[in-house]
């Protein structure tokens, strides 16, 4: 992160000398105040923000505030507008937010992380604004947090100018820009596209391209950067004057290239047939679907049907044969895509262009689109609302990896008719605590007869490093599973996919002792926690066979196993019974907690398809006494 940090900064210091150099030979020089001359006559220098989050400085409050937006998932402009505020009122939330930060705190969900770096990596988009509007009524922040801020006395200066400051820049002139983009100096151009071609943490998924080559922001995030990561910044254009000297401009040909790169690789690992063997031959899986497609004929008799990441197509071959009379299978991979319509003609299902343009009489009922669904008008004409059932297979490891649930929610909101069925239309997420029998301690403890549990510490630091896909068997369990998070797949919002939820775990008894006369003696731990997921398809669409696909400990195995995130220490855990020392630390076999109170976000991450995940506990023992650990930071990828 330092070093893209220094090659930006690098970056902005070149482009700001070919600006400057521009600007002597142009009779049209931007507009200076007196007083700003007067200064840079004395000073030899122009006033410089800073960023809020990190080290960047720049010369506009725009370009300050866009950084923030994209980098750092801080909308300055749009929360002003959310919440209402004034200028006092302004003037508090970057008082508020520069507290925050120096206290390594995150400005939207008050995590406390370890380091600054820590933070960076955490921070995600607000999860309710309003939440703390409340914390902004405090007059503490009407004092500047820094001495000498001067973003503090120069944020509004541009009200007069604009009648709307919802976003920095004018959105059709940003997507001119993209398309007038040049680099001067053959150097540079050549670093920043090596750099965005081999980074795997600077993805864009905001902004899509057509054939032509121009730009279009994706109506559902109007970002340009994917989660809040720009890049190509302060390039000059071509044939349009900035609107100061630090105006942000980005590298079509090099975002382009890099989106292209990402979609090729992600879409290009499903072409392997062993992972559409691996998840077909889930039984778990694929029955649950099955049983949905299959056994609700109230559902499916004559409905439309859309398949979203088809694949084989095995979900459209269901449903053709659960009676739907139109199944449009959308998938992004050119190579499953011709598989797909293959199978789809070996079993006589394939409804060929004839057929659509009005044979009434064909058997064929499944048409395969190979597209993006963000993409999928320009490959097939399909009225908004006229589809009768969503499907799709979207679930990735801890539910949300991959991604591909935006996707999804997307193609509902476009194409899903009124009251249509999204099947699964439920998600749930779970979380236990696992003890060392979910570990590979036990493993080290007899290797053939000999004791390598010297090698226990430092299996268990590495693993709290890094988040485990892996199975855990409901015997390793110690304490009782506990709902995190539901999404209703009907009516979530897009934004939603992102969260911050807290629970409490408590003791599972049958992990302690088998006589309940001994709980006050007993005590156990826990290394960590487990996370896994169902998906319901419910008796709202599935009115004759509602089905279940679950992921958990307590249920057969299936390929999406489960995750689990390893505490840096365990922490002892007894009954409420237990006869606890009081002086020692919560956690310990001295003082075991009674229950681990969790706060836990899941958001995506920069990384194209990744989720970040943090993590804070707090351990409280029988008499009320608390404890904190250290918030931990996981990335799975």
């Amino acid at each position: 992160m330092a070093n893209n940090l220094r090659e930006t900064e690098e970056t902005n210091r070149l482009t700001q000398e070919n600006q400057e150099e521009e600007e002597d030979d142009d009779d049209s020089k931007e507009p200076w105040t007196e007083e700003e001359n007067e200064d840079d006559d004395e000073n030899g220098e122009e006033s410089e923000f800073l960023c809020l989050f990190c080290d960047s400085k720049y010369g506009s409050c725009d370009a300050l505030f866009e950084h923030c937006r994209l980098t750092h998932f801080f909308d300055f402009n749009g929360i002003r507008k959310e919440l209402g505020l004034d200028f006092y009122g302004s003037f508090k939330l970057i008082n508020y937010v520069r507290s925050q930060v120096a206290d390594n705190r995150c400005w939207s969900c008050g995590v406390h992380c370890q380091s600054k770096q820590d933070l960076q990596s955490h921070l995600h988009q607000s999860v309710n604004s309003k939440d703390f509007k409340l914390l902004l009524d405090d007059d503490k922040y009407l004092n500047p947090f820094m001495q000498e801020d001067s973003l503090l006395y120069s944020f509004g200066g541009d009200e007069e100018d604009e009648n709307d400051y919802n976003t920095s820049f004018d959105e059709e002139e940003v997507v001119r820009n993209f398309g007038n983009v040049c680099i001067d100096d053959d150097d540079i151009a050549e670093e920043i596209e090596l750099n965005a071609e081999t980074s795997n943490k600077d993805r864009n998924k905001a902004v899509m391209t057509d054939s032509n080559g121009h730009l279009s922001l994706a109506s559902s995030s109007k970002r340009i950067a994917e989660n809040g990561r720009d890049y190509g910044e302060s390039v000059s254009s071509c044939d349009s004057n900035p609107k100061d000297k630090h105006s942000t401009v980005y590298i079509a040909d090099v975002v382009e290239k890099d989106i292209k790169k990402v979609n090729e690789s992600y879409f290009g690992s499903y072409s392997s047939f062993g992972i559409h063997r691996e998840m077909i031959s889930d039984k778990v899986r694929t029955d649950a679907y099955r049983e949905a497609l299959l056994k609700n004929p109230s559902l499916l008799n004559g409905a439309v049907v859309m398949d979203v990441g088809c694949g084989t197509g095995i979900l459209s071959l269901f449903a053709a044969q659960g009676g739907a009379s139109r199944v449009i299978a959308i998938e992004a991979s050119e190579k499953m895509s011709t598989v797909a319509t293959q199978i789809a003609k070996d079993n006589g299902l394939w409804r060929s262009k004839t057929d659509i343009a009005g044979n009434n009489n064909c058997s064929g009922v499944i048409e395969v689109v190979q597209n993006m669904v963000e993409n999928l008008d320009k490959s097939i004409q399909i009225q908004p609302h006229s589809v009768d059932i969503l499907v799709s297979e979207w679930m990735g490891y801890c539910l949300l990896y991959e991604s591909m649930l935006s996707s999804v929610l997307f193609a509902r909101d476009r194409w899903l008719k009124p009251g249509g069925a999204i099947l699964p239309d439920t998600a749930t997420i779970f979380v236990a605590g696992f003890g060392k029998g979910g570990t590979s301690l036990p493993f080290w403890e007899n290797v053939y007869g000999f004791n390598m549990s010297s090698i226990g510490k430092e299996v268990v630091e590495d693993a709290a490093k890094f988040p485990i896909v892996d199975v855990v068997n409901h015997h390793d369990l110690v304490t009782n599973a506990a709902l995190l998070q539901s999404f209703d797949l009907a009516t979530m919002k897009p934004e939603e996919v992102d969260f911050t939820a807290i629970t409490e775990l408590e003791a599972k008894l049958d992990s302690l002792a088998s006589n309940p006369n001994d709980l006050k003696q007993q005590a156990t731990s826990c290394y960590g926690i487990v996370l896994w997921f169902e998906t319901g398809f419910t008796s709202r669409f599935c009115k004759e066979t509602p089905t279940v696909l679950s992921t958990s400990p307590y249920t057969p195995k299936t390929h999406w196993k489960q995750t689990i995130l390893t505490f840096r220490e365990p922490i002892a855990m007894a009954s409420c019974k237990f006869t606890a020392d009081g002086s020692a630390p919560v956690g310990t076999d001295a003082c075991p907690a009674s229950k681990i109170l969790l706060r836990i976000s899941i958001a995506r991450a920069t990384q194209h398809r990744s989720i970040d995940i943090s993590l804070e506990t707090d351990g409280v023992c029988p008499n009320g006494q608390k404890r904190s650990w250290p918030v931990q930071m996981f990335n799975l990828s």
